[in-house]
């Protein structure tokens, strides 16, 4: 059997989940944002006051215990949602008011947003089918609905163009046409961040092996890890460089692991990835794709991924199209979060780039790529539908 390794969370992610509460966020919504179990974020809060955070065992907080509670809860979820899967398998492809007609009669069974989940409908359909009608859309005026577009645009830190601000119009109930939203927007100078050339950052200028692009920009794998590409970008604040490193899971584009540091040595890249692992426990048999850089090629490097099962691939050299999710996501990220942003700290461009992965990116933002889904959306979306599959076999 595989030795589990010693930590579920690396101590970057505890800090800054802990220092979102510290400043004024509330243990129920940090929870909620980042999908932990209440216990485990009140054992971070303890152990940090404590001083016991790093490294953080015995009774205190063990990462076996913070494991065990993140899969109970899991066992929990996958068990009750299979059991409404069961239950409506006789209505799971009628249409909505069949679905509705269904949930009236085991509301007292399962929460309202657990049956809206695995039937895929709205609770705002829902209370209208119960209210004898259909859900209608909030006609604003001009004057409002721009006051609803600069909160959004605001909500948001300004990254979305019209066509998302379109789709979070009609998801948050209003109604909104795609040419009066793009009016109203250019007439009034809302618009998304602008782009910026993205500075490759990578020192190919070494001796240590280096893999074959095995990868060969096939960026739409069928399944969950299967493939994971990583890189490293820059950021500047006033205390000097951060460097940002991060693994995306190709399938949904998720960022499943990442480390700041104010160096770019090997370490930043085998955290990263080590968060990667304890996250997905995935079999062994997943490509890692990289660049060519000295700390992917660096026999620290190399031995993780071995450790964890993993192939190695790396793009051809000066050609940064062969990780070109990767470098895209670096742009997104730095078009909504840090140009145009001044950060006085190392430790409030941490906070900013935590708050951006974890709360806004992987659980919120519409990915053109995925259908104008969350990462977390279409993941979820596809192993419901796996789910159903199984089922109905």
């Amino acid at each position: 059997m595989k030795k589990i390794p010693k930590q579920a969370y690396t101590t970057e992610f505890k800090e800054l989940a802990v220092k979102r509460v510290q400043d004024g966020e509330s243990v129920a919504v940090v929870v909620r944002e980042l999908g932990l179990g209440d216990q485990t974020l009140r054992n971070w809060i303890k152990a940090a006051a404590e001083g016991k955070l790093k490294g953080a065992g015995g009774k205190v907080v063990t990462p076996e215990a913070m494991e065990l509670s993140r899969l109970r809860a899991e066992n929990v979820r996958l068990k009750r949602e299979n059991e409404i899967n069961k239950k409506s398998s006789g209505v799971l492809r009628e249409g909505c008011p069949v679905k509705y007609a269904w949930m009236d009669g085991q509301i007292k069974s399962y929460a309202l947003t657990e049956m809206c989940a695995v039937l895929d409908v709205s609770i705002s359909g829902y209370r209208a089918w119960k209210r004898g009608g259909t859900p209608e859309r909030k006609r604003l005026k001009d004057a409002q609905m721009l006051a609803v577009i600069r909160a959004i645009h605001a909500e948001l830190k300004g990254a979305y163009g019209s066509p998302r601000i379109v789709r979070e119009l009609r998801k948050r109930g209003f109604s909104a046409g795609k040419e009066r939203v793009e009016r109203l927007m250019r007439n009034n100078g809302i618009r998304a961040r602008h782009k910026r050339r993205y500075k490759v950052t990578t020192d190919s200028r070494h001796s240590l092996p280096v893999a074959a692009n095995l990868l060969a920009r096939n960026f739409t794998p069928a399944a969950p890890n299967q493939v994971w590409t990583s890189d490293i970008t820059y950021l500047w604040t006033d205390e000097g460089w951060l460097y940002l490193a991060i693994v995306l899971d190709l399938f949904n584009r998720e960022v499943i692991g990442w480390s700041l540091k104010p160096r770019m040595t090997s370490d930043i890249v085998t955290d990263a990835l080590t968060m990667a692992w304890f996250r997905r426990r995935p079999d062994a048999g997943v490509m890692h794709h990289s660049d060519r850089g000295s700390q992917y090629a660096s026999q620290a490097f190399q031995d993780k991924l071995k450790e964890y099962g993993m192939t190695c691939s790396m793009s051809r050299k000066g050609n940064c199209w062969d990780n070109a999710p990767t470098e895209s996501w670096f742009n997104s990220f730095k078009n909504e979060r840090y140009h145009g942003v001044r950060y006085a700290s190392h430790a409030e461009m941490k906070a900013a780039s935590f708050e951006y992965i974890e709360v806004f990116y992987n659980r919120t933002r519409q990915h053109s790529t995925l259908g104008y889904q969350s990462p977390f959306q279409y993941l979820d979306r596809w192993q419901r539908e796996q789910n159903q599959e199984k089922l109905a076999a």
